[in-house]
């Protein structure tokens, strides 16, 4: 009986030591789903496979259900990076203390918001009022957060300046709102807007651009701040490295809507931050 109940002990702790080593040996990584989740999963493969080769690990993908829920998530160590909008790294900053931006893409550092309608009478934000009106994420920098500070910037507040104000949950959802008119107009970013146009998922004929943000920071990719510095540097690596004169890279950077990726720090979303208590989205 000892015997046996020795045997299950070891047993127990030789099974939890295991999970405890592919634990260490998986780069657990997630993404704000400010796209339907098929399209967050395309979009990653090739650049989850380029980054087992570089880092020597298994690499997977964890999606979540929500904005928050990327945030939680790092703040927990539930996983180890994530693809995150300019609010919700300082989201995880402020919780976590220790979030690290590794790296953006180029054109993260001037980014904007697209406003667009299908009514043909739309020609500015001063032809919307009364009309109604939709966000991506109430957490998403360029679907929400940054629209709505230019917004109330311009002495327009968007709940009494419209008569509706919906929230889609993403920004292919905004432009399918628009597009399908449960709304007169919408906003996304600028990225997300193109990729549509480009791939015909758009009917231009109806829905137009009548209106863009100034430029501000927006994604990057951010690691945990318990990660082990080397693994980060070696992520960090692997993004720099990527180059667009290699087809086998530009699938990666094209399916990141990158042109390449460069180094970005906390810093960079100050402005973020500022917006966001601006706003009221922070307390």
């Amino acid at each position: 009986m000892l015997k046996r109940t020795l045997a299950s002990a070891i047993g127990l702790t030789l099974s939890f030591c295991t999970l405890l080593t592919q634990a260490a040996d998986t780069l657990r990584v997630s993404a704000i789903p400010d796209e339907a989740p098929t399209e967050l999963l395309r979009k990653f493969k090739p650049l989850g496979a380029y980054l087992e080769q570089r880092t020597g690990m298994k690499v997977e993908f964890v999606p979540v259900s929500d904005y928050p829920a990327v945030v939680e998530a790092l703040a927990t160590d539930r996983i180890d990076m994530a693809w995150l909008g300019g609010f919700t790294f300082v989201q995880a900053r402020l919780k976590t203390g220790n979030a690290i931006p590794l790296v953006q893409r180029e054109q993260d550092a001037q980014f904007t918001s697209k406003f667009i309608t299908a009514d043909p009478a739309v020609k500015s934000l001063a032809d919307l009022k009364g009309k109604t009106f939709a966000f991506g994420s109430v957490s998403s920098t360029s679907g929400s957060l940054m629209p709505r500070y230019f917004m109330l910037k311009d002495g327009i507040k968007p709940e009494t300046y419209f008569s509706h104000v919906g929230y889609s949950g993403a920004h292919d959802a905004t432009v399918a709102w628009v597009q399908a008119g449960k709304v007169d107009a919408g906003v996304l970013n600028a990225s997300v807007w193109e990729k549509l146009v480009a791939a015909g998922k758009v009917d231009t004929t109806k829905v137009k651009v009548f209106a863009t943000t100034p430029a501000y920071f927006d994604y990057n990719w951010t690691v945990r701040g318990t990660l082990d510095p080397a693994l980060a540097a070696k992520i960090k690596a692997a993004f720099l490295a990527l180059d667009p004169a290699k087809p086998a890279d530009k699938e990666i950077l094209d399916l990141q809507a990158a042109s390449r990726f460069i180094e970005t720090k906390p810093e960079n979303y100050k402005g973020i931050e500022e917006a966001a208590r601006a706003a009221e989205l922070l307390k």
